[in-house]
């Protein structure tokens, strides 16, 4: 039987993960959560008092790193570092900046991309991330580039860390997502930028199940399924 994969990019905030999640189940997919992967890497520099932008530091910690993706009993993809679930530390805003920063080191992007592609090549996966269908999955089946106005991610994300026990001001996350589009936009090595063959879907005035649907449509339409 084929395999197939479907690759998600776009901006922090711009539902990625929640689409990916959604559409992996109703296809009965693998869901592969990369930026995750890279989330840990930040968090296990934090946890080392390593500065996530320094290359040397992060990259000489890399061989110390046993990174798991698994799917747990409850269906979601859980990361495991060093034999401990990270999957909740992992979602701070300081993770998420130091992922940016990790993710701009080219050691650290060709220490994942085999895990990556790894998953790619055993299962049918929905992939999200930032560079998935221009550098992880350049052959995918389907790639997605979703975006949304940057004033409605931060406000989605304001709402996601109040749900989970972090809040912050809406002013804060707004800084703080501007700047990681900057970063994520101009790094060196695969810096965040649409694919050539990828379909855009802005979901700025779309609700959840309406981008879901809007995805699913395309997906059954482009791979017959």
């Amino acid at each position: 039987m084929k395999n197939y994969s479907i690759a998600i990019d776009g901006p922090s905030g711009a539902g990625k993960s929640t689409l990916a999640r959604a559409l992996a189940e109703k296809l009965g997919f693998l869901y592969a959560d990369t930026g995750a992967i890279y989330r840990t890497v930040g968090l296990s520099a934090l946890r080392a008092g390593i500065d996530p932008k320094d290359e040397q530091a992060v990259a000489a910690r890399l061989p110390e790193l046993d990174i798991e993706l698994i799917h747990a009993d409850d269906g979601l993809q859980h990361m495991i570092l060093n034999g401990e679930d990270v999957t909740e530390q992992i979602r701070t805003p300081e993770v998420s900046m130091a992922a940016s920063a990790v993710a701009a080191h080219p050691s650290v992007r060709a220490f994942l991309l085999d895990t990556q592609r790894d998953l790619a090549k055993k299962h049918s996966v929905v992939m999200d991330g930032r560079d998935i269908g221009t550098v992880v999955l350049p052959d995918a089946d389907l790639k997605i580039f979703m975006s949304a106005d940057i004033q409605q991610r931060a406000w989605r994300r304001t709402i996601e860390l109040a749900e989970r026990g972090t809040p912050k001001p809406y002013e804060e996350v707004l800084e703080e997502m501007e700047q990681r589009d900057r970063d994520d936009a101009t790094r060196d090595v695969a810096p965040l930028r649409q694919a050539e063959d990828a379909v855009p879907l802005n979901n700025s005035h779309l609700t959840i199940q309406e981008t879901v649907e809007t995805a699913e449509q395309l997906i059954r339409e482009r791979l017959g399924l």
